[in-house]
């Protein structure tokens, strides 16, 4: 009779040296960013947001919602000037 073991093997997976790191079970292909590098984050942030402003040309819910964010933006930065 074979007995299984009870623990879960996690995997930590880093694509970039540490800058990115994952987490997966073992045997499994679905993995979890645990952590990202800020400046990553904030070029993915940037290029999301240029695909945000080019589908905003062709859905005005997204257009409007977009104009809403830029009024917010504009108060916010006057009231810290």
């Amino acid at each position: 009779m074979m007995i299984k073991s009870t623990e879960e093997i996690i995997i930590y997976e880093s694509p970039d040296g540490g800058k990115t790191i994952y987490a997966r079970h073992s045997g499994s292909t679905d993995r979890t960013m645990i952590k990202q590098d800020p400046d990553a984050s904030y070029l993915a942030r940037w290029h999301e947001w240029r695909e945000i402003l080019r589908l905003a040309d062709e859905n005005i819910t997204l257009s409007d919602a977009i104009e809403r964010v830029e009024i917010i933006y504009a108060l916010i930065k006057k009231e810290v000037e």
